[in-house]
């Protein structure tokens, strides 16, 4: 036997629960009167087709919706000839366009507010369905749905739903009811509340907010399917505002809106900085400060705050709090410390809610400072060195803050800085130097002078001693020296002496400042042709106080070196080339590129007697091939004269050569040239 759908027992209530606007039931206690809340059917079950005498029983259904098969709905009834009879009272908010749906095996009947809707009533064999589109009047009405079944199998179903077609539905929902708003003071936001409304077809509330004067506009703050909603982006400006709630159903018509609520806010909102207050100024020291700026537009400003600091920016705290203005006061004078410090004025804008605005631009002014520091260099010492002489000194430091200090040698001014010493180092040897110490403040004022002390500076007379581990290498460029580091701790540099023997003698020539790698690192390259020439070496390392090793010294060591010779064994002619001023420059190393040689070189075409050169074709000496060996062509434009190698080797001597390459294929005499890496 097939028992009814969604039914509880005969002594039961369904309850019905709220929740976000929705319906839901819930179960009563057993022993509580039989009360079925609407929207739920309360069910009667009749052992006649008439509807006759006491139910059998009564109970509540959520939803019609039965299958009962050839058996009853209830124990003590006939399979056959039995009636059951839902009904319903509920409130339908606006009401509008519905669609009832019945179907049964055998008879139903649907009636509203007592007028029948829906007549299917008869003994049949199959299922009978019938549907009508009706509207339904705002407010509440009942709903009444018979059924009886003969014979047979019994079944039935109902449904009632609301149209939510845009073309069929034009019934605007009801305004929501039991609207309220609570502004939080804490926190600036404002909870809504509102009642449900009893729309079928309802979609959800949307909520307005204008400001007090003003309109609500055509876009909601918030749209919702609940009945509470809380505004968290209230501006704190001390503003009234109001909200109102608006219902809409899913064919989209909208509800006028509820009462408006209205709500003050807090005011937490500070005026705008002012502004203007940058714009003051005065060339060089002030004696006197002079202010003003544009006045705030508020309709709430109280007042101004005037800040002075000698740190920037300025701290707006009660210690540097110097005036408190009026409404109207927006200018500012005084006479500050004259104290020869900067200082830094801001002004904020106060409302009257007490909210103090941002700093404004910041006036700066330089005061006047012609105080003189009562420091004094105390204990004035100076220790002679080798190559400098140390002055050391103390002073009264409960003034926590350290000076400058100036340092005058012989009665003039050698140098200055912070702390309490000065190193001297353009002192000469054998001289006595008189030394005096003055602090100075920022405005330039001398403290008193210190006591005088006098040094006399003897000086470093000892040369370093000579080089060890001179190496002189023949390369592909000239000759590499190397050398060991001096082991003096004082040494500024090194000379190199290249000696060449004439006449039985060798005779040699200072050549450090011709080399490419300074004086000061203990190697260099005595860069030249390599063309077998022998040469004889000397180094000497001199100190900072000019101290060296006399050259000619037995104690100097010398080593020999004979050049590479990386000309080429074919020579070049020297003149009959139409080519002239060939010159190859050296670009140092580019990319991957071992090294960069660019050249370039002068051509006359109406001076060439083989007739106009079409291009033109580059050689260089390849000494493992003992030829020269072509490196390509220039573009053919006679007007080119110039030709980039970029293998050329780095480290050694490269020679070239250039000729003129005409229609037929000849090549004119070539020119040469060689340079040096």
């Amino acid at each position: 036997m097939t028992r009814p759908r969604r039914t509880t027992a005969a002594a039961t209530t369904v309850v019905l629960a709220t929740a976000g606007g929705l319906l839901t039931a819930t179960a009563a206690p057993a022993s509580a009167a039989v009360t079925c809340a609407s929207p739920v059917f309360k069910r009667q079950t009749y052992a006649n087709t008439t509807f006759s005498g006491t139910p059998k029983k009564t109970d509540c259904d959520s939803a019609i919706d039965q299958n009962w098969g050839t058996g009853a709905p209830a124990t003590g009834l006939p399979s056959n000839n039995f009636g059951v009879r839902w009904t319903v009272t509920r409130d339908f908010g606006s009401g509008g366009p519905f669609t009832f749906s019945a179907s049964a095996l055998d008879g139903v009947r649907v009636y509203l507010d007592g007028t029948r809707k829906i007549d299917l009533w008869k003994n049949v064999s199959s299922t009978v369905s019938k549907t009508v589109n009706l509207t339904v009047p705002s407010g509440k009405h009942t709903l009444r749905v018979d059924y009886v079944n003969w014979t047979g199998s019994a079944k039935v179903k109902f449904t009632y739903t609301p149209r939510t077609s845009a073309t069929v539905d034009k019934t605007k929902p009801l305004a929501p009811t039991a609207a309220t708003a609570t502004y939080d003071q804490a926190t600036g936001r404002t909870r809504l509340s509102w009642a449900a409304n009893k729309e079928m077809d309802l979609a959800g509330y949307r909520v307005y907010r204008r400001l007090k004067g003003a309109s609500f506009g055509s876009t909601p703050l918030l749209t919702t399917t609940s009945t509470s909603a809380t505004d968290t982006t209230l501006p704190k400006t001390g503003a009234t505002y109001y909200y109102e709630i608006r219902a809409y159903d899913k064919a989209g018509n909208v509800s006028t809106g509820t009462a408006d609520q209205g709500v003050t806010t807090v005011d937490k909102t500070a005026p705008a900085a002012p502004t203007g207050v940058e714009d003051n100024w005065d060339f060089g020291r002030t004696t006197e400060v002079k202010m003003s700026w544009d006045q705030v537009q508020a309709a709430d400003l109280a007042g101004y705050r005037v800040y002075r600091s000698t740190a920037h920016p300025v701290v707006l705290a009660d210690a540097e709090l110097v005036s408190e203005r009026g409404q109207y006061e927006s200018y500012y004078s005084e006479i500050p410390p004259a104290t020869g410090a900067w200082y830094y004025y801001v002004v904020t804008a106060v409302d009257t809610a007490g909210n103090e605005s941002a700093a404004s631009g910041t006036a700066m002014f330089e005061t006047w400072d012609k105080t003189p520091p009562t420091v004094t260099a105390e204990n004035l010492k100076a220790v002679d060195g080798e190559r400098d002489v140390t002055l050391n000194w103390s002073w009264d430091r409960t003034g926590g803050s350290d000076p400058t200090f100036k340092v005058y040698r012989d009665g003039a001014e050698i140098g200055s800085g912070f702390g309490s010493s000065f190193v001297d180092t353009a002192v000469k040897r054998s001289t006595s130097y008189t030394y005096t110490v003055y602090a100075v403040d920022g405005a330039g004022n001398f403290g008193p002078a210190s006591p005088t002390v006098t040094v006399d500076h003897v000086g470093d007379y000892t040369a370093p001693g000579p080089v060890t581990g001179l190496t002189a290498t023949p390369v592909g460029n000239g000759i590499k020296l190397d050398w060991d580091d001096s082991a003096a701790d004082d040494v500024a540099d090194y000379t190199i002496h290249r000696g060449v023997y004439a006449d039985e003698e060798w005779t040699y020539t200072d050549i450090s400042d011709s080399l490419p790698y300074g004086t000061m690192w203990s190697q260099n390259l005595d860069r030249m042709l390599p063309d077998g020439e022998s040469f004889r070496y000397k180094v000497v390392a001199v100190d900072k106080d000019g101290n060296t090793l006399d050259a000619a010294s037995a104690d100097v060591p010398i080593v020999d070196a004979t050049e590479l010779d990386m000309r080429p064994t074919e020579a070049t002619p020297g003149d009959g080339s139409p080519i002239e001023s060939l010159n190859v420059d050296d670009y140092g190393p580019l990319m991957d590129a071992e090294g960069i040689r660019s050249m370039g070189w002068s051509y006359a075409a109406e001076q060439d007697p083989n007739g106009p050169a079409t291009h033109f074709r580059v050689y260089r000496w390849d000494p493992a091939a003992g030829a020269y060996v072509q490196l390509g062509d220039t573009a053919d434009n006679p007007g080119n004269h110039s030709y980039t190698d970029y293998k050329a080797k780095a480290g050694t001597t490269l020679f070239y050569r250039v000729t003129a390459v005409y229609a037929d294929g000849t090549e004119s005499v070539p020119v040469g040239d060689h340079t040096l890496t």
